[in-house]
């Protein structure tokens, strides 16, 4: 019984919620947002130069894990110049968000996510809001697509997502998981010793080693979190919603097998309307690698006319989704 009230006390932490219900809304100077449940969160958006037209489309876009609304400047500064607005939050826990480091929940993500767009939409009415999700952000936005079935954007954008649930991982991994986050779910890891790149723009990433708003040290019950939410997003089943799923050949981060399980199963599900774009070069930050502009002009490239062909070439419609040498590289 002892035992069992120890590793109780040792569950993994999730982080309070606000304790108002109020309506969501966008501060007056637009930095911000305040949620449903009353917690002020950081907002960041990005408009076309002619702020007196309407602009094309809007992208609503949630960056990875450990990182922050930072992670969409560049291609969101391209996008604008093509006609179209982003706005990018600090999801909660990351970036200058409360309660950094503590995971929020998968069904506040996406609760979050949903709020979002009704408040952007009634900002821009009649013009088309685009949910985009890099890696983390990915599989929030398969989870909200989900969890709110009522709110429905005009199609969702999936950079490299996050679809590695438990049943693509190897015992060990889990095994040692859910040890780790019953007995020191507050103990913090880098992950320097995994020896993993993210992308090949080297000055980026040492930019992203000195920023303090990079979360550099993960809590375990944080990595538990993500699983959780990785679990979700790989049962996803989204259907009627347009989506352009993109990968790198050379993504270290998530593998290439949940992916291609998750791509597989999609397009043999009824309903469900979804092109990848696979990227020989592409590496997991496909926004902020060397050739990101390549995958900024195909997103925008799908936004603009869903049937056309992306410029890049890089679209993949047949099964097995990757080469024999593909799979060689990369994890």
């Amino acid at each position: 019984m002892l035992a069992l009230v120890g590793l109780a006390a040792c569950a993994p932490r999730i982080q309070p919620q606000g304790e108002q219900a109020v309506a969501p809304a966008i501060a007056s100077n637009e930095s911000t947002w305040q949620a449903g449940d009353g917690r002020v969160l950081p907002l960041r958006r990005w408009l076309p130069p002619d702020q007196t037209g309407r602009p094309k489309a809007v992208i609503l876009a949630l960056h990875g894990f450990n990182d922050y609304s930072n992670a969409f400047t560049e291609a969101a500064e391209w996008w604008a110049r093509q006609g179209i607005a982003t706005y990018a939050p600090d999801q909660r826990g990351f970036g200058r968000a409360p309660f950094t480091g503590y995971w929020p929940g998968e069904d506040r993500l996406a609760d979050d996510l949903a709020e979002l767009h009704n408040l952007v939409q009634r900002y821009h009415p009649n013009v088309p809001v685009y949910w985009l999700g890099e890696s983390m952000g990915g599989a929030v936005v398969l989870h909200g697509l989900t969890q709110h079935p009522t709110v429905r954007p005009a199609g969702a954008v999936l950079v490299a997502p996050a679809v590695w649930g438990r049943a693509s991982m190897p015992l060990l991994y889990r095994v040692t998981l859910f040890a780790a986050s019953y007995t020191i779910p507050w103990k913090t890891f880098t992950g320097s010793g995994l020896k993993i790149q993210a992308s090949d723009n080297i000055e980026m990433l040492r930019r992203l080693s000195r920023d303090p708003l990079f979360i550099k040290a993960t809590r375990v019950d944080a990595v538990h979190g993500l699983v959780n939410l990785m679990d979700e997003a790989a049962l996803a089943r989204p259907v009627r919603i347009p989506m352009l799923l993109l990968y790198g050949v050379k993504d270290e981060v998530i593998p290439k097998k949940p992916v291609e399980k998750f791509v597989e199963i999609l397009k043999a599900t009824p309903g469900v309307n979804m092109r990848v774009a696979v990227y020989p070069q592409g590496w997991h930050m496909l926004l902020r690698d060397l050739q990101a502009e390549v995958v900024w002009r195909d997103i925008a490239a799908w936004i603009a006319n869903r049937q056309a062909a992306l410029p890049s070439g890089a679209e993949r419609d047949s099964l097995l989704l990757f080469s024999e040498s593909e799979k060689q590289e990369g994890r």
